[in-house]
C-alpha cells in the first residue's frame, strides 16, 4: 500500500531529513512537537503540526497515547520514529500496527531481540556472526561471574543487558575486584534502566568501532551497503565517523558484509539495521545491532548514492529493496562530523538563541540541521544540533574539504564542538587513521 501521509514521532535534524525525503516521494507529512519545539523548522515545513505535549520528553516525544492521536486525527497512514526517543520501543511499533498504521521500522519482534543485549548475543551466534567472548547469558551469581572471568582471562567488562551510553558498565582489571564492580554495574544498571540484569564479556584492550548498514526486505533478501568507522568517541557517544573505514580492507568488506547480509536474510528482517562490532587485530567481534537509522547514515548515503530513508519508506509500503547487492557501488570517502551546542573544551551543554547561522556550502557538502537564525536551541533533549557531512574522491581530499567547510561554519549566539572537530582533524593520528576507541578521551586528557 502506498503511504500518502506519514506522521514523523521525532524532532530536530533527523525529523527535518525524514521531511523532505517524504516530500520528495511526492508524501505529505505530519510533524509531532513539544511547545518548546513549536518553532523548529520541521514544524514549519510539514504539511501538518500537532502539539503533543509539554518540553519533557516524557510527557510528548515518549508519549505514544498522544502519538498514535495526532496519527489518527491527521489521518496519516504511516510513523516513522527516526532515532532515539521509541525508535527501537517494541511495545510502540507494536501499537502503531495495531492501529492499522504502516510502521517504517523493523517487526517489532526483532526490535526486542535485539533490544535485549543478551538475547541479542544469543541470536547473532545463531545467525553466524562473531561473538566476543563472555557469559552465555545474564550472570546469575559471583561464582558464575568468577568462573567465566578466570576461562577468559582478564580485564573483563561487566555491561547492562539494557539500555547503553556507559551506564551500567564496569572494567574489572583483577578477581579481586570482581564482586564489587559487578555489584555497581548491576546497581547502576537498576537506576537507569529498571533492570539490574548484566552480562560479561572479555575486555578488548583497543579496538576500533566498526558498524554494517544492512537492509533487509522482511521476505528474506537482505543487502549490506558496506561499513562506517565510528571509533573517535567520548564516553562511548560517537563525534565524528566515516566510510569507509581507513583501515578495513576490500576483501575484509566483502567478506564481513557478505557474512551480515545473509545473517539479517536468514532472520527475515526489515528495513534499515546497523550491526555494530568491535574490531581488534583483523578480527570482528558483534557489540550489538541497532533496529532503526543511525545518526551517521549520511556518511553510507553519500558512498553509496542511496537514500536510506527512501529505502525505509519503500520496504515499509511493501514495495521490496529498490537495490541488489550486485548493484551496490561504494565510491569515494564521506566523513561526518556531530555539531553539539556545547563548550568544545568542558563538553557543557549551551543552549540558547542563535543570532546569526551560516551553513557551509560548495560541492559535495552536506549539513544536516534544523538551525535558523533566531531560532532557540532548547535545553530540555539532545545537545546535537547538526552535522556536517562531506564527501571526497578519497580520504585525504575529504579531510581538505572538511576542513574548509568547518571554517565556513558560523552559528553565533551559543558555543559548539565546531572548534573541536577543527582540532581533531588536524592531529596525526586522525590524518593517518591510526585511532581507535579509546584515542580522542586521551588527547583530551593530554590537552588539559
Amino acid at each position: 500500500m502506498a503511504i500518502q501521509k506519514l506522521l514523523i514521532a521525532n524532532r530536530g535534524e533527523i525529523a527535518l531529513r525524514i521531511h523532505r525525503a517524504c516530500h520528495e516521494m511526492g508524501i505529505k507529512t505530519v510533524a509531532v512537537h513539544s511547545t518548546a519545539d513549536a518553532d523548529a523548522m520541521h514544524v514549519r515545513l510539514a504539511d501538518e503540526a500537532v502539539c503533543i505535549g509539554p518540553p519533557p520528553a516524557k510527557d510528548s516525544y515518549l508519549n505514544i497515547a498522544n502519538i498514535i492521536s495526532a496519527a489518527e486525527i491527521t489521518h496519516a497512514d504511516a510513523v516513522h520514529p527516526g532515532y532515539g526517543f521509541l525508535s527501537e520501543n517494541a511495545q510502540f511499533a507494536e501499537i502503531v500496527e495495531s492501529h492499522n498504521l504502516i510502521w517504517v521500522g523493523p517487526k517489532p519482534e526483532h526490535i526486542r531481540i535485539m533490544g535485549d543485549k543478551v538475547e541479542a548475543k544469543r541470536t547473532a551466534a545463531k545467525l553466524g556472526l562473531p561473538l566476543v567472548p563472555g557469559s552465555p547469558g545474564p550472570l546469575s551469581s559471583f561464582s558464575e561471574a568468577k568462573a567465566i572471568a578466570a576461562e577468559i582471562g582478564y580485564p573483563v567488562l561487566i555491561k547492562a543487558a539494557s539500555g547503553g551510553g556507559g551506564r551500567g558498565m564496569k572494567v574489572v582489571p583483577s578477581e579481586d575486584q570482581l564482586e564489587s564492580l559487578m555489584g555497581q554495574a548491576s546497581s547502576e544498571a537498576k537506576a537507569a534502566f529498571g533492570d539490574a540484569t548484566v552480562y560479561m564479556e572479555k575486555y578488548l584492550g583497543d579496538p576500533r568501532h566498526i558498524e554494517y548498514q544492512v537492509f533487509g526486505d522482511g521476505k528474506g533478501a537482505a543487502v549490506h551497503i558496506g561499513e562506517r568507522d565510528c571509533s573517535i568517541q567520548r564516553r562511548h557517544q560517537k563525534v565524528i565517523e566515516e566510510a569507509p573505514s581507513p583501515v578495513i580492507s576490500p576483501d575484509q568488506r566483502a567478506e564481513m558484509g557478505g557474512i551480515v547480509a545473509k545473517a539479517m536474510a536468514d532472520m527475515g528482517y526489515r528495513g534499515a539495521g546497523t550491526i555494530e562490532f568491535l574490531y581488534e587485530n583483523g578480527e570482528f567481534y558483534f557489540i550489538e545491532m541497532n533496529t532503526r537509522l543511525q545518526v551517521e547514515h549520511p556518511v553510507t548515503e553519500m558512498i553509496s548514492g542511496i537514500d536510506l530513508v527512501r529505502e525505509q519508506i519503500r520496504v515499509a509500503q511493501g514495495d521490496g529493496l529498490g537495490v541488489k547487492q550486485e548493484d551496490i557501488r561504494l565510491h569515494g570517502h564521506a566523513i561526518e562530523c556531530r555539531i553539539n551546542a556545547e563548550d568544545p573544551q568542558t563538553f557543557a551543554p549551551s543552549p540558547g538563541v542563535v543570532k546569526n547561522y551560516v551553513a557551509p556550502g560548495g560541492m559535495h557538502v552536506r549539513v544536516d540541521s534544523g538551525l535558523y537564525a533566531g531560532y532557540r536551541v532548547p535545553p530540555y533533549y539532545d545537545s546535537m544540533i547538526g552535522k556536517l557531512i562531506v564527501y571526497g574522491t578519497n580520504r585525504e581530499n575529504c579531510i581538505r574539504r572538511l576542513k574548509r567547510a568547518l571554517e565556513e561554519f558560523v552559528v553565533d549566539g551559543m558555543k559548539t564542538t565546531v572548534p573541536l572537530h577543527q582540532q581533531i582533524i588536524e592531529t596525526d593520528a586522525f590524518k593517518s587513521g591510526d585511532y581507535t576507541i579509546k584515542w580522542l578521551e586521551s588527547w583530551l586528557a593530554e590537552k588539559e
